[in-house]
């Protein structure tokens, strides 16, 4: 049974995404224009933005509170709503303890964590007002649990899990739709900054594929490719020692 309502089509619905520049927002963006929506695209790159044909334009910075109001105050001025929040802002830059890097932590935690209570000050009012819309964040498996390489990355990440899993409990009763999203590796520009082997690595278009799909289908937890996800998500029943000791021995770190 699903945990949102299904979303049968989407020709008319009206849908932000922010972090549409590059990687999956852009992929998103892309796949959901060609299935009929309005969409919204906002990114710091403007030029980059201006290439998704068909979509509004609103460049800002998550970074930057009253950009991210205005922004919603564009689209209730043009389009009367929003009917999807789908926020694919982040991101990062492996780091490991024995090389802390505080500035960069705090650069990971103002973009991925608080740009998305950001945008959320911006869209939740709206939907709140609408009793109705939908609200989707882009997490990522590294948020399911600790792992080498993702000191600054994977705490965001794990905060945005929990976000969703209370925004649900709160605006579900309100007819309001919450999915939290953790894709597996997908080649991006900030994936490229890997240098070992990423399992099961996709293609932005797939991981848009599978969010749609996700989000059509009513699902709040939304996690792919199934193959590698699964698996991780199994890890984290183990007893904490041999979590570590597994992940420590696959990862050789």
């Amino acid at each position: 049974m699903p945990l949102n309502p299904r979303i049968e089509g989407w020709k008319g619905r009206r849908v932000w995404v922010i972090g549409a520049s590059t990687g999956i927002g852009r992929a998103c963006a892309v796949a959901l224009l060609q299935r009929g929506a309005q969409v919204a695209v906002s990114a710091r790159d403007a030029q980059a933005l201006q290439t998704v044909g068909g979509a509004l334009a609103l460049p800002l910075d998550v970074t930057d509170t009253a950009a991210l109001q205005a922004g919603m105050q564009t689209l209730q001025q043009q389009w009367g709503g929003l009917d999807l929040l789908l926020y694919c802002a982040g991101t990062y830059r492996p780091m490991r303890a024995t090389a802390f890097d505080l500035a960069s932590a705090l650069q990971h935690d103002e973009v991925n964590y608080r740009g998305a209570l950001r945008a959320l000050g911006a869209a939740l009012p709206v939907f709140n007002a609408q009793r109705a819309g939908h609200v989707a964040l882009v997490s990522s498996v590294a948020g399911f649990g600790g792992l080498p390489q993702a000191l600054a990355y994977g705490p965001t990440k794990a905060a945005l899990i929990n976000l969703a899993e209370t925004l649900y409990l709160d605006l579900r009763p309100m007819g309001i739709g919450v999915s939290v999203i953790n894709p597996g590796f997908v080649e991006t520009p900030l994936t490229r900054q890997n240098t070992f082997a990423m399992p099961a690595l996709i293609t932005p278009e797939q991981a848009a594929g599978a969010i749609v799909s996700g989000l059509e289908a009513g699902r709040f937890d939304i996690h792919f490719p199934r193959r590698f996800t699964l698996w991780l998500k199994l890890l984290r029943l183990l007893p904490r020692g041999l979590y570590f000791h597994i992940v420590s021995r696959f990862t050789g770190m």
